[in-house]
């Protein structure tokens, strides 16, 4: 087999491959016993018609068709390996020449990973910021920790006020009409939280306990019942229960109610000390986003459109997995958020985009700077993995192999690798 190798368009190369006669020959004969088996040859027993009497019954065009579903595939896999391209799509196959007694060729139109353009990606000096923690910062983490163990005390008299937890009984009506989802009982709602749309919360404020409120609102242009948007309506509502938070002092007593320590000023120093741990952490993971950012905006590669489908694809399924997690569909996240797939995908797209460039920049440095991972540095990472999820390690590598994940592992293990590197050149 020959292969040769046409540019078509950036990005996009067309492979022609020639194979060898004899090769077509033995395919298009075992393309004859297959079609005898499927087919019944008068006067033949099924499987026993010989090719001439099968290629008279189906065709030859039937007979080259099945030679060649046997014969493209892996002649075309072998030519991807001998040409050394790296598709990133399926061929489109056209047959050059297709005849008994000569080579049979064909061409295979395909898009190929873009090459990289890289700009300078050493020496660039950024410079991670320091981090600090203020007295007000400390003091906001101990209201915090005052609003989670507040107890909820249920008001015997008064009135509602921002943050208090209401119980209520409410009808929604549009007219005189009352419309479908606008009514529940028993519902606890807290005020300030930005549950209901807006200006229910707020119609509340000030409602006794055991009175009824009309509390009225307009629904907002764009949400997600066309029934309802931009509608006026009213909510008859019942007071059934306020409950209001009573906060702690903060004084060593609170402190050693809610931690290990004995006094006010240990759990400020805890505090401070875990906010500057994190706070580095974020101040480290901008730091490297900030190179890998500068790195990536001074490369140049021209992405073909079908890497964006197939990774916006990718994007999407993983919102459908993580919805289906908490029990929702993708339909019902498009009304939630008053979106359409359509808006999802151009919303995606940007994202996407930066996503496949810093992919191809940070293989392309890998390669020119000669990064590579061992296979004792992936078993061991394997080895790792295989801890903290408390799987067996070979089963584990065994299923990422049977999977086809294991290079994809492999080239993540060596974009850490070149991160790393980027990090050292361009502290």
């Amino acid at each position: 087999m020959s292969v040769s190798v046409e540019k078509i368009e950036k990005n996009v190369v067309a492979l022609e491959v020639t194979v060898e006669a004899g090769k077509f020959v033995l395919a298009v004969n075992q393309a004859a016993k297959t079609l005898a088996k499927k087919v019944n040859v008068p006067g033949f027993r099924k499987g026993k018609a010989p090719r001439r009497m099968v290629e008279l019954h189906v065709g030859k065009e039937a007979l080259y068709d099945e030679a060649l579903d046997h014969l493209i595939g892996p002649a075309y896999a072998e030519a991807v390996v001998e040409s050394g391209i790296q598709p990133v799509d399926r061929p489109s196959v056209d047959l050059v020449q297709i005849e008994e007694g000569k080579d049979l060729i064909f061409k295979a139109q395909v898009s190929v990973k873009p090459e990289v353009e890289l700009g300078v990606y050493v020496g660039l000096h950024i410079e991670q910021d320091a981090v600090s923690v203020t007295d007000e910062q400390v003091l906001e983490e101990l209201k915090n920790k005052q609003q989670q163990h507040a107890r909820l005390l249920t008001l015997d008299e008064g009135k509602v006020e921002n943050e208090d937890t209401v119980t209520i009984d409410f009808e929604g009506f549009t007219g005189d009409v009352a419309f479908v989802g606008g009514k529940a009982e028993n519902y606890e709602l807290v005020i300030g939280s930005g549950t209901f749309i807006p200006g229910f919360e707020e119609g509340l404020i000030g409602a006794e306990i055991g009175q009824h409120v009309d509390v009225n609102v307009t629904f907002p242009d764009e949400y997600h019942s066309e029934e309802l948007a931009g509608k006026e309506a009213v909510f008859k509502t019942d007071i059934k229960k306020i409950q209001r938070k009573e906060f702690s002092l903060l004084d060593d007593e609170f402190a050693k109610d809610v931690s290990e320590f004995e006094t006010l000023d240990e759990l400020k120093i805890d505090l401070r000390n875990k906010l500057l741990k994190q706070r580095e952490i974020q101040a480290k993971g901008d730091h490297v986003k900030s190179i890998i950012s500068k790195v990536v905006d001074n490369a140049s590669v021209e992405i073909p459109e079908v890497m964006f489908t197939e990774r916006v694809k990718a994007m999407v399924e993983d919102l459908k997995n993580n919805l289906a997690q908490q029990g929702m569909t993708i339909e019902q996240y498009y009304q939630f958020t008053n979106s359409t797939e359509e808006v999802m995908l151009e919303r995606l797209r940007p994202q996407a985009v930066e996503s496949i460039k810093t992919d191809l920049v940070l293989e392309a440095i890998a390669k020119t700077e000669g990064i590579e991972v061992s296979e004792d540095e992936v078993d061991v990472e394997i080895q790792k993995l295989s801890e903290r999820h408390k799987q067996d390690v070979k089963l584990l590598k065994q299923s990422l192999i049977a999977r086809g994940d294991l290079e994809f592992y492999k080239q993540g293990l060596i974009n850490e690798k070149t991160v790393n590197f980027l990090v050292e050149q361009n502290a």
